[in-house]
């Protein structure tokens, strides 16, 4: 193994960024995910010149999204070769470590949370981890070791869901986190701001996401197909997001008989166009954390009918903002959407309200001062304290 660490931001002085970082943070990639966004809008609304941020991408591939925008933002980034081996990864982080000398070390996502641990050991950085989505689901996923050791430490996690974090706390098993402090995902609300588009324009019903098994697009599809056999309404679907799944939900709708209501667009990246010309969102996920979507289409002024995952309970306000239907409850979910369709006036004063509900808790500022709360909680120590945390 070529024991240099890459060093993947050329046009920065080196030793400058080496003698300057205090938060270091480690992602396992910085494509499209929900994951990467938000740590693309902590990123950028940090004061950098008090909190010197540095990023590490565990898989690193110049061509994602979020390593494009992050670079824009002038962060540091570091990154291994994805073909090189978890071992020679850790033992390249914990060299880079022990160079930045950061004060704290964050896992952004719950697959590197040793990572950070490992980095940390024999510094004086403190090590965070993440815990966003289902505990049992992201445990599992890691395999017997790796996720015994991602859960374990760090021994402070940072859950952005408070049905995650109990779920930590009920787990019958002695490898859980000593400690958990919930921040929930944030938005930025001049971007997702569709509220005042004339109602005309808004003539489809919008979902968005990953095309995986998770996300339950099966059961979306048969929501479909019993409203249109209700004759009540035809109601156009517009599926935004790619993946393994699409050529057979493709053929689902066609034996369904429904491919001439639904569309499948692909990813996209201007999410906020594209609700701006729905009605609503569903969203029918078996498994969440904080899902971004159902944010993002609450402060676009929209409703949401979802499934109960979650903190989907926490966010939409059943009756207010829209509908929370228990799980495999189809027949109850093809019922709210065929509602909220023909009730143009019940949508759009539930949209008002959702907007109103993101503009009270998803901002970015709170997303910030509450991931530094965390940070405290869990023994960081501060040393600029009153000089402002965010950018101006």
């Amino acid at each position: 193994m070529n024991n240099k660490v890459p060093i993947l931001k050329p046009s920065q002085d080196i030793a400058r960024e080496l003698a300057q970082c205090r938060l270091l943070y480690v992602v396992g990639q910085l494509g499209r995910g929900g994951l990467e966004r938000q740590l693309y809008y902590l990123l950028e609304n940090l004061n950098y010149a008090r909190y010197q941020p540095a990023l590490i991408a565990w898989n690193f591939n110049p061509g994602e999204k979020y390593y494009r925008d992050i670079q824009a933002l002038k962060v540091p980034v570091y990154g291994f070769p994805a073909g090189w081996s978890p071992i020679s990864k850790l033992r390249a982080f914990r060299q880079l470590a022990r160079r930045l000398s950061p004060e704290l070390i964050h896992s952004y996502g719950f697959h590197t949370n040793f990572a950070a641990y490992y980095a940390a050991r024999g510094t004086r950085a403190l090590a965070i981890g993440s815990l966003r989505g289902d505990f049992a689901r992201a445990r599992s996923e890691g395999g017997v070791i790796r996720g015994v050791l991602n859960t374990w430490w760090p021994s402070t996690l940072i859950s952005n869901s408070f049905t995650s974090a109990e779920a930590v706390y009920r787990y019958p098993g002695v490898f859980v986190p000593s400690q958990i402090s919930v921040v929930h995902n944030g938005l930025d609300l001049n971007r997702f701001n569709c509220s005042n588009d004339p109602p005309g324009m808004k003539n489809y019903v919008a979902a968005v996401g990953s095309l995986l098994p998770v996300k339950r697009w099966d059961r979306l599809l048969r929501v479909a197909e019993k409203v249109k056999k209700t004759g009540a309404a035809e109601v156009p679907l517009r599926i935004a997001g790619d993946g393994p799944l699409r050529s057979a939900l493709e053929e689902l709708t066609r034996s369904l008989g429904i491919a001439n209501v639904v569309e499948f667009l692909g990813a996209t990246d201007d999410i906020p166009k594209f609700l701006s010309g729905a009605k609503f969102l569903v969203h029918t996920s078996e498994s969440e954390g904080c899902p971004n979507v159902v944010m993002e289409a609450m402060a676009c002024g929209l409703p949401v009918v979802a499934m109960e995952a979650g903190d989907i309970p926490y966010l939409v306000d059943h009756g207010r903002t829209g509908f929370v239907v228990r799980q495999d409850d189809e027949v109850a979910l093809a019922d709210r959407v065929s509602q909220l369709f023909m009730d143009e006036l019940l949508c759009r004063r539930m949209g008002l309200a959702a907007r109103a509900k993101a503009e009270r808790e998803f901002s970015l500022e709170r997303l910030v001062s509450d991931t530094l709360t965390a940070y405290k909680a869990a023994g960081w120590k501060d040393a600029t304290v009153g000089t402002g945390c965010l950018n101006d």
